[in-house]
């Protein structure tokens, strides 16, 4: 037979992340009940790493009287639907006191859960047992009973006579506390979150510290109130598998103290979740796109090197060029948190690849520049990334005999809404218009312009150097 301590050993080893000291002082928590009488029955439950649930790892039965169970319940599960004190001091750190629970055996009991906790936070709970099915109904036939006038002040009393017709029709739900802590006024809203929660029994009449799911406690709430009695107070929160808004409001009426609003969220975390999510797909499927397109660029070096034609050689050269234009775009956006890319650091990673691809041109200096930071959309992104690319490729070409020295610049700016680059050289220039008619590279640039961008292209060149200018809309 395994020993109890090995067994919760083996059990948090299944269904947890704990560490070894978390499970020996657990292990040492389950044996000091070993050696004391105790009236009612005792468990120890660890939160389940892969699901909603607590585990129960330790059961000790009562000394002198029947247990409520009749087999053995270590290893199974504790769902919130039928213990929602446990999951939730185990989430909140907060003790639960006196919750209704369901058993594994479909018994009604209720639970009094204390957390065990370490540096990090809750690693189990302890939870007593009491049977109280008898008293069950007696209770719920009690809990929503109305209140006397007499018992409390005007303002309640209106409350309550309009709360059908007012708090009801809201989404959210409303609890109100008098300077007790005790629940004293609900609208049908957190009925139904409660109930999503777990709570079996109608939660009017409960303590604040049985209700609260942002992790504070009725004390800490009240002396919030006495040092900032006019700031509401919001925290976000997570409670069975929903996002829920907080906001306490601190009221100032003798018969009531705190009020605490719940409004849920979880369409909106799970929008927030899945737009996170596109966007990591999105940035992986670019980081592999730039993979695919070096590996081209790659294959066209090959079979550039193995190319007799120095026509053919150069056509290939000049394929490199554009793909790895296009792939250095994608090399940004897959390190981008969205899809906006800046200018500048494009041009750059263009220059960087042709510099690479003219080693040769060690004398030919570039000068990049921008008096605004300028963001753009992945596509025109693309587009503009090509265009400098095929600007570079001709200036370092034939700009420069024989690669002599000379410079490059590259300026970018935004004015009127309108977005001008300018790559210009001081090379030996060429004639345009019989150059549009033979160069491939300046039709590229022309078309992409036009009909990419919807921009404007002006191309200046003389003996002095060239200066080409492209305006598009931002």
């Amino acid at each position: 037979m395994i020993d109890f301590k090995e067994r919760i050993k083996q059990l948090c080893r299944l269904h947890t992340g704990l560490s070894e000291a978390d499970m020996a002082w657990i292990c040492e928590i389950a044996e000091s009940f070993e050696h004391t009488e105790v009236q009612d029955d005792v468990f120890i439950d660890v939160l389940s790493s892969v699901s909603n649930e607590a585990i129960v790892v330790y059961h000790r039965r009562p000394s002198e009287r029947q247990s409520l169970y009749e087999r053995p319940v270590t290893g199974e599960k504790a769902l919130r639907e039928n213990e929602p004190g446990v999951l939730r001091t185990l989430e909140t750190g907060i003790m639960s006191q006196g919750l209704v629970a369901n058993t594994q055996e479909n018994h009604l009991v209720r639970q009094t859960v204390y957390p065990m906790k370490n540096q990090d936070g809750v690693i189990a709970v302890v939870i007593y047992e009491k049977d109280v099915s008898d008293n069950i109904q007696a209770h719920f036939n009690m809990a929503g009973a109305p209140y006397e006038d007499g018992e409390m002040s005007s303002m309640l009393t209106a409350m309550l006579r309009f709360k059908d017709s007012l708090i009801n029709q809201l989404e959210d739900a409303v609890l109100v506390f008098d300077k007790h802590g005790f629940l004293k006024l609900k609208n049908k809203q957190a009925d139904a979150y409660y109930r999503q929660l777990g709570y079996l029994e109608d939660i009017q009449g409960l303590h604040y510290d049985n209700l609260s799911l942002d992790q504070t406690m009725f004390s800490e709430v009240m002396k919030q109130h006495s040092s900032s009695p006019c700031c509401p107070l919001t925290t976000d929160v997570k409670a069975a598998g929903r996002y829920f808004q907080v906001k306490r409001l601190f009221i100032e009426e003798k018969d009531l103290c705190v009020g605490v609003i719940l409004h849920d969220v979880t369409e909106i975390k799970d929008k927030e979740a899945e737009i996170i999510s596109k966007s990591v797909a999105i940035r992986e499927i670019h980081h592999r796109v730039k993979n695919n397109l070096q590996t081209v660029a790659s294959l066209l070096r090959i079979q550039g090197r193995q190319c007799k034609s120095p026509e053919a050689k150069k056509c290939l050269d000049d394929s490199v060029s554009r793909v790895l234009a296009i792939a250095a775009t994608h090399e940004l956006l897959s390190t981008e948190i969205d899809a906006q890319v800046d200018l500048l650091d494009v041009i750059r990673l263009i220059a960087s690849n042709i510099e690479r691809c003219f080693v040769h041109c060690h004398a030919v200096g570039v000068n990049i520049s921008s008096t605004d930071s300028i963001c753009l959309d992945s596509d025109r992104t693309v587009d503009i990334a090509l265009i400098v690319s095929e600007l570079l490729h001709n200036s370092y070409e034939h700009a420069f005999e024989d690669c002599a020295s000379g410079e490059i610049t590259i300026t970018a700016q935004v004015e009127g809404g309108l977005v001008t680059v300018v790559v210009a050289d001081n090379g030996t220039g060429f004639v345009v218009e019989e150059a549009s008619r033979k160069s491939l590279g300046l039709s590229i640039v022309r078309s992409y312009v036009k009909d990419k961008l919807k921009g404007k292209l002006t191309i200046a060149s003389s003996d002095k150097g060239t200066a080409v200018t492209f305006t598009f809309k931002k």
